[in-house]
C-alpha cells in the first residue's frame, strides 16, 4: 500500500507555465532513463513515490522511452493504477511522439498517421483516458508543419490531451506553431528544450520569443545526461550512465577538458553551500523564461539531492561571472 505524504506541497515551488492557467513544479521527474523493462521496476516505483511525496506532481514521458521503446509508459501505467489512481488529478503526465516507434513509413517523425496512432499507443501502454501534455518531439522537415500542427489540434478536439508542447523546436519555427496554433484558437502551452550549462543555445533567440507569446519551457538534461554532478569528477565510474552499454551519454563526452570544467564548477557550488547538481540546477531555474526542469535518476539518494536545490536558488552576480568564464 502507498499513502501520499500529507505535507507534499508545503515545499515545493510551482511556477505559472507561460501565460496559461497551468502551473507546473519547479522540478519535474523525467522517465528517460531508468524506468524501462531493463531497469529495477522497484526503484523505479520508490523514485516516483518520493517524487510525488515531494510536491513533484509533473511526470514526463514518451512513447520511445525505455530501452525499449514504450517501456517507460507501461511501468509508469503499473505504478500509476496500482498506487496512484485516486491522485490522478493531481498530476500531470506528459507524453511526446516524434522519433522511430515501429517499422515501415508511418512510425516516425510528424505525419498526422504517426501521431494520432502513437498517442493512442501511449495511453493504451499507460491505461489513461488522456495526457495533460502531449509534446511533437523533434521537427519533421518532410512533413509540412500545417499537417503536424492539424494532428495536434486533432488531439485537442478529441479531448486526449488538454495541452500542446513541442521540443526541440527552433525558434523561428516555434513562431510558425504558436501562430498555427492561434488560428485554430489553440495556445502552444510549453517548449521542451535541452538547457544547461553545457547547452545554452535557446539565449540566442528562444528565450525572447517564447516571453514574447507567454510560452513556457521546461528545460530537459539539465545536468547534462549527469555530468554535471559529482559523479564524473574523477572520471567514468563502473556504474554512472557513460559506462552502461545502453544510452545517450558515451564515454567519449567526459573529456579531461569537461572534467576540468566540472571540478572548477564544483568549487563554486562548495561555496554555495551546494552540491554540483544542485547548482546547475539553480542555475537553469535562474532564467526567467523557464518554467521547470527535468531531472532524471536511478536513485532515490539522487532526487532528494536534486529537491535540496530549491533551497538556494539565488545567485549574486559575482557567482554568475565566474561560471561564465568558466563555460567559456
Amino acid at each position: 500500500m502507498y499513502n501520499a505524504e500529507q505535507s507534499r506541497y508545503d515545499s515545493m515551488i510551482y511556477r505559472r507555465c507561460g501565460k496559461s492557467g497551468l502551473k507546473l513544479p519547479a522540478i519535474s521527474l523525467g522517465l528517460w532513463h531508468n524506468f524501462g523493462h531493463v531497469d529495477d521496476f522497484n526503484i523505479g516505483k520508490e523514485i516516483i513515490f518520493k517524487a510525488f511525496d515531494n510536491g513533484i506532481t509533473h511526470f514526463d514521458l514518451a512513447n520511445n522511452y525505455g530501452p525499449p521503446p514504450g517501456s517507460a509508459e507501461e511501468n509508469f501505467g503499473k505504478i500509476l493504477h496500482q498506487y496512484l489512481k485516486n491522485h490522478r488529478d493531481e498530476m500531470i503526465i506528459s507524453t511526446k511522439a516524434g522519433y522511430n516507434m515501429w517499422p515501415g513509413p508511418y512510425g516516425d517523425f510528424g505525419s498526422k498517421k504517426y501521431l494520432i496512432a502513437s498517442l493512442n499507443q501511449s495511453l493504451k501502454r499507460m491505461n489513461i483516458d488522456y495526457v495533460d501534455i502531449f509534446y511533437h518531439h523533434r521537427p519533421d522537415k518532410e512533413t509540412p508543419l500545417e499537417e503536424t500542427i492539424e494532428a495536434l489540434i486533432h488531439i485537442i478536439k478529441q479531448g486526449k490531451a488538454l495541452y500542446i508542447g513541442i521540443s526541440n523546436y527552433s525558434a523561428e519555427d516555434t513562431q510558425k506553431v504558436y501562430q498555427l496554433l492561434k488560428k485554430n484558437n489553440i495556445s502552444l502551452l510549453i517548449h521542451q528544450p535541452k538547457y544547461s550549462m553545457f547547452e545554452r543555445w535557446i539565449e540566442d533567440k528562444l528565450d525572447k520569443m517564447l516571453k514574447k507569446n507567454g510560452i513556457g519551457s521546461i528545460a530537459f538534461s539539465p545536468l547534462a545526461q549527469g555530468i554535471l554532478t559529482n559523479k564524473y569528477l574523477k572520471g567514468i565510474p563502473s556504474d554512472s550512465r557513460a559506462a552502461k552499454k545502453h544510452g545517450f551519454l558515451q564515454k567519449s563526452a567526459i573529456t579531461p577538458k569537461v572534467i576540468e570544467k566540472i571540478n572548477q564548477l564544483n568549487n563554486i557550488a562548495l561555496k554555495r553551500d551546494q552540491s554540483l547538481a544542485q547548482m546547475a540546477l539553480a542555475w537553469v531555474l535562474r532564467n526567467p523564461s523557464i518554467t521547470s526542469v527535468l531531472v532524471g535518476v536511478s536513485k532515490v539518494s539522487q532526487l532528494t539531492d536534486n529537491l535540496n536545490t530549491l533551497k538556494n536558488l539565488h545567485f549574486c552576480s559575482e557567482e554568475l561571472t565566474l561560471i561564465d568564464n568558466i563555460l567559456k
